[in-house]
């Protein structure tokens, strides 16, 4: 029998970047900009409501699986979803996730909230926020 647990946690990532709270909701908002910085969606409906999925992975596997629901969006200060993420057919994961942008002498103060639910060690929180802080340097280097 395999052992089946639960690891919930929240994890907060603050990054500072050179370029107007437009420029970087739009990096979020726009297809071809999240694109150079995220997996490119096979599905993108930017809305409250909508959808956004993408797989992939390396070549040797396996297929990573995102697929995330819109919960609220106010244009150049907040974006809320909440999405899956899957690994082949093993389910990693449940989160919700807060994008806060805020205004600053410059640029905009990007404040990230993922809290969330990791199945049988599939994933770690501590795996997930090193990968969240790769993502948001990837979109620094994009604006």
């Amino acid at each position: 029998m395999i052992e089946r647990f639960v690891k919930h946690a929240t994890f907060v990532i603050e990054r500072t970047y050179p370029a107007s709270p437009e420029k970087v909701y739009n990096a979020w908002s726009d297809p071809s900009a999240k694109g150079k910085w995220f997996s490119k969606p096979e599905i993108f409906e930017f809305r409250v409501g909508g959808r956004e999925y993408s797989a992939g992975g390396p070549p040797e596997g396996p297929v990573f699986t995102f697929d995330a629901c819109y919960q609220e969006i106010i244009p150049e200060q907040r974006i809320v979803y909440t999405y899956t993420l899957d690994s082949n057919d093993t389910r990693m994961s449940v989160s919700i996730t807060t994008v806060e942008l805020i205004p600053t002498e410059g640029g905009t103060k990007l404040v990230f909230t993922e809290q969330g639910t990791f199945f049988d060690g599939h994933d770690t929180p501590e795996i997930r926020e090193h990968g969240t802080n790769v993502m948001l340097d990837a979109l620094g280097k994009s604006l």
